[in-house]
This record gives C-alpha cells, sequence and structure tokens, in this order.
C-alpha cells in the first residue's frame, strides 16, 4: 500500500535550484539534509577573511555608506581587471538587468537560449518584444557564431543577451566569438548585455571573460554577482562593467541611491582581496569538474557536455527514465538537482543539471544517480 509520502513523490513539480522550503515543505525532509546541487553556489561557503572581517565593521551599519562606493569599486577593478570608473555595483544582478534594460527600453530584444528567465521578463514589462536564438543540441550547445550573426543581421535587435557561460548548458562563448559579435552588434546598433555570473568558475587558462574587450568596445556591458562565486546570495551584491562612462553617468543620475547596504560594502571589499579563497574555489571546482565530466562520459545512458562553469548539464539515453525521475531518486537520499526541463528548449524531460560540491558529496551523487541510470 502506498503511503503519503510515497503519492506526493508520484505527484509530479518543478523545483528551482533555491527552493529548499519548498522541498521541505513538499517531500518532508528537513532542509539542512539537503544537499543542493541545483543552486550552483560554491560549496566552501562564504570567504573566511570576510567572515573574520565582518564582526569588527558591525558598527558600519550605524552610516550610509559612500555614495559613491569608492573603495569597494576599487577592489572590484583590481580582481575583475578593469577600471574603477567602469564599475556600477547594485543591489545583486537583478537590479542591475532591470537598470540597464530600463534606463533605453529596448522595442526588440534577442536572447541566446535556453537561459535565464529573468530578462525576457525584465524586457516584455519594459514593452519589448523577445525573440530567442536556441542553442542546438546537435552542436553540443555551443553557439555557432556566424550563423548567430546572420540572425541579428535579419533580426536587428536593440539589445542582445548573452549568459556567459551559460545557464543551464554550462558552455561558453570565448573572447574571439565575442568580438565577432560586438563587431556585428556595433554595425547594427545593438547593445549587448553578457551575464558573466559563471564566469570566475571558468578555467583560467581559457579567458572566458569580456573583460579583455572593454577598452575595444563600448556597446556592451558585463553583470556579475557575488551570489554563486563567493556563495553570499544574502548579500545581494551585484556590479556591472562597461567602457560606456556616459551610459554610467546616465544610469547614476536616475538610479536610486544607496541601494547597497554598508554591510555589503565592507564584505565586498573584504571578499575580492581574500586572495587564498579564490584559488582554492578555482583549484576544486577545476579538479572536480574534470573528474565528473570524465566519469559521466564513460556511462552508456547518458550524455555530457563539455562544461565551463561550476556545473553541468547531462541528457538521459536510457530509455522510460526522465529528468524527473532522476530527480525523484536523487531527493529521496537527500540530493537536489535540476531538472531542466521547465527551460525552454529542453522540455523532452531528458535533460537535468548539477552543480559541483565537495568531492565526497559528489561522489555519493554520483553513485546515487549510478544507481538509476547505469
Amino acid at each position: 500500500m502506498n503511503t503519503e509520502k510515497d503519492k506526493l513523490l508520484e505527484a509530479k513539480e518543478h523545483f528551482h535550484g533555491s527552493d529548499l522550503e519548498k522541498i521541505e515543505k513538499y517531500f518532508g525532509i528537513p532542509k539542512e539534509r539537503i544537499t543542493a546541487f541545483g543552486a550552483n553556489v560554491n560549496p566552501l561557503g562564504i570567504s573566511p577573511r570576510m567572515r573574520r572581517g565582518l564582526a569588527s565593521h558591525i558598527d558600519a551599519v550605524s552610516s550610509y555608506p559612500d555614495p559613491e562606493y569608492t573603495e569597494l569599486r576599487g577592489h572590484i577593478a583590481a580582481y575583475a581587471g578593469c577600471r574603477p570608473e567602469e564599475i556600477l555595483v547594485g543591489n545583486g544582478c537583478t537590479e542591475l538587468i532591470s537598470l540597464f534594460i530600463q534606463i533605453h527600453p529596448p522595442g526588440k530584444a534577442l536572447i541566446i537560449s535556453p537561459t535565464y528567465s529573468e530578462y525576457e521578463r525584465e524586457i516584455r514589462l519594459c514593452g519589448g518584444t523577445v525573440r530567442y536564438y536556441a542553442l542546438q543540441e546537435a552542436l553540443d550547445f555551443q553557439l555557432d557564431t556566424e550563423d548567430f550573426c546572420r540572425e541579428l543581421s535579419a533580426q536587428k535587435p536593440d539589445i542582445c543577451v548573452i549568459c556567459n557561460p551559460n545557464n543551464p548548458t554550462s558552455t561558453a562563448v570565448l573572447p574571439g566569438e565575442m568580438r565577432r559579435i560586438l563587431d556585428c552588434c556595433r554595425e547594427l546598433g545593438t547593445f549587448v548585455m553578457i551575464d558573466e555570473t559563471y564566469a570566475e568558475f571558468a578555467p583560467e587558462n581559457t579567458g572566458v571573460t569580456a573583460v579583455g574587450l572593454l577598452k575595444e568596445y563600448k556597446n556592451f556591458v558585463i553583470l556579475r554577482g557575488v551570489s554563486k562565486f563567493f556563495a553570499a546570495p544574502g548579500l545581494r551584491l551585484g556590479y556591472a562593467m562597461t567602457s560606456d562612462l556616459d551610459l554610467l553617468a546616465e544610469i547614476r543620475e536616475r538610479k536610486n541611491p544607496w541601494t547597497l547596504n554598508s554591510l555589503a560594502d565592507v564584505a565586498g571589499s573584504l571578499m575580492f582581496t581574500d586572495r587564498e579563497y579564490i584559488e582554492q574555489t578555482r583549484e576544486l571546482i577545476s579538479s572536480e569538474r574534470e573528474r565528473i565530466f570524465r566519469e559521466l562520459s564513460s556511462w552508456k545512458n547518458v550524455k555530457v557536455y563539455r562544461p565551463w562553469a561550476n556545473f553541468i548539464l547531462v541528457r538521459i539515453l536510457k530509455e522510460g527514465v526522465t529528468a524527473y525521475d532522476v530527480f525523484l531518486h536523487a531527493i529521496r537520499q537527500g540530493l537536489m538537482l535540476r531538472d531542466c526541463s521547465t527551460f525552454p528548449g529542453l522540455e523532452d524531460e531528458t535533460f537535468f543539471r548539477f552543480c559541483f560540491m565537495m568531492p565526497e558529496k559528489n561522489t555519493e551523487l554520483l553513485e546515487c544517480l549510478k544507481e538509476l541510470l547505469e
């Protein structure tokens, strides 16, 4: 006889990476016992330098932060490799996406998909229309740059949005390809928004980031935050980088002051200078990314796509098994991964995604997946 819990497990429900409270309520599993493989957050947790330093700076809450965030922008510039005057800080990437879309509301937008849904939402809220350029599974979800530029020329959008590395495919556009896109968009008068939320996880020798192109092009902005790499989503600290200083000045004139609080200002200055933590993160993710990709590539019932970020996309080849089946099998063991069937273009229910955690947890998840898929 089925128990109530079994009946719940039979009902189909989709969960995002940070839905731990919803998972707890739905499955009756305490959220403290869930390993969030769907959240794409640094498994090392927050920066030790920030943890130690915040306590001694608690009095910062008794005064307003510097409205220019001068010290923070200086630390970000040194960390990211750009000039302080090219940086705008805000209340997470979400606010910055809104600011750059609202400042000159686009009539038409072209977005590479499958990807994060917030871009479309903001564009439509401003009255714009959205077209998607779908990455092809036949090309392992790698962008065909020349074909994309042909689509840009045909559509002539006001804005083009690229998540790089992309979520959920974990594929990347390298700077040479990005230069080609920026050239095309400059000729068309198209502004390019590049979301680099996951760029810091990419192999350092590949140079995925477009920061080096800032000195050559003014028709794009790079967006980043501290939610994923620095494991600090609660700080709501995001930053944008562009060499279009006139655009930044225009946004600052319209932007609400002090959207970033004093503690986030201090925390950012601490975490961006924690070199040991930054290097440990990159070494851990690089090692586990290669190990997991190599392991999954040897399985006959899945297909994997070479990852550039801190997560990997997997396609199920075993007949009769769906991504939701895999999700349920894993969550029963307290392991939460992401069923990707809610992403446009991945609706056939064969794709799931998970991020890289500590080695022992990654091994536990691989063993769990092997039970069902191998």
